[in-house]
């Protein structure tokens, strides 16, 4: 292992479902203390690249490296100095928020107290400590996110895996998760980001990758794959060949 290689480096990553790659021989190197952001169109392969960084899909071929660690031989490592917001945040719905907080905390192996203290702090600091009986089960959509981003911040970890994080969560919880990933990646910690709010990527994201049909078409700094006054979409749609649509329906 070393701490001064990538956070993460895949090397001829192929996921096969039937037959059919999902992703197609993806090599990609994300720099530790980085604000990674991972984009691509829908079914471009973005979620089953972060399920096999996750443990949870096994490749068909190719590496994967995180932290000096090779998977899947290093995968306990890993996990206990990871983050994880997967596209489904799975919870336990008759837990409370902050039950789910501590009992996730004992798993990464803090002492009880300590997994207790954090649980609290981050329910208030997540705007979650307003209804500290309510269950999971009854959160909403954005509550159960902010609840997900919680428990991939009680180990401190040293690197996010997060998979549409702010998908349902309101302005103003977005922008506190925004910021309180901007303070991780100040401290040292990557961030690897997917994301379809363009907008969002092209405000956190120090350096960005663009896949299309399981394959990566370029990764880059921001300043580096702009072209004049370009936004991130206006590379998405460039880099991707997607076409300006100039017509429409007679009856539309």
């Amino acid at each position: 292992m070393t701490e001064t290689g990538p956070a993460i480096r895949v090397e001829g990553l192929r996921k096969l479902y039937g037959g059919k790659a999902a992703v197609d021989g993806l090599s990609l190197s994300v720099p530790r203390g980085c604000f990674f952001g991972f984009l691509g169109p829908n079914g471009a392969g973005k979620t089953t690249t972060i399920k096999m960084l996750m443990g949870l899909a096994p490749p068909s071929s190719g590496s994967m490296e995180m932290l000096g660690y090779t998977l899947p031989a290093g995968d306990l490592e890993i996990k206990a100095r990871i983050g994880l917001v997967p596209d489904e945040t799975l919870l336990f719905e008759h837990l409370t928020g902050e039950e789910f907080l501590e009992f996730t905390g004992r798993m990464y192996r803090l002492p009880r107290i300590v997994a207790r203290e954090r649980a609290r702090e981050l329910m208030a600091l997540f705007q979650l400590d307003d209804a500290p009986r309510k269950l999971i089960g009854e959160y909403s959509k954005g509550m159960r996110k902010r609840v997900a981003m919680a428990a991939a911040m009680i180990h401190k970890p040293e690197l996010f895996l997060l998979d549409e994080p702010f998908e349902g969560v309101d302005a103003v919880g977005a922008r506190l998760m925004k910021d309180l990933l901007l303070e991780q990646v100040a401290r040292g910690a990557t961030v690897f980001l997917t994301s379809h709010v363009l907008e969002v990527v092209e405000r956190l994201c120090e350096r960005v990758a663009i896949i299309d049909h399981g394959k990566l078409v370029v990764e880059g700094a921001m300043s580096e794959l702009r072209s004049g006054a370009e936004t991130l979409e206006d590379i998405f749609v460039r880099v991707v060949g997607v076409e300006r649509h100039s017509g429409g329906l007679e009856w539309l």
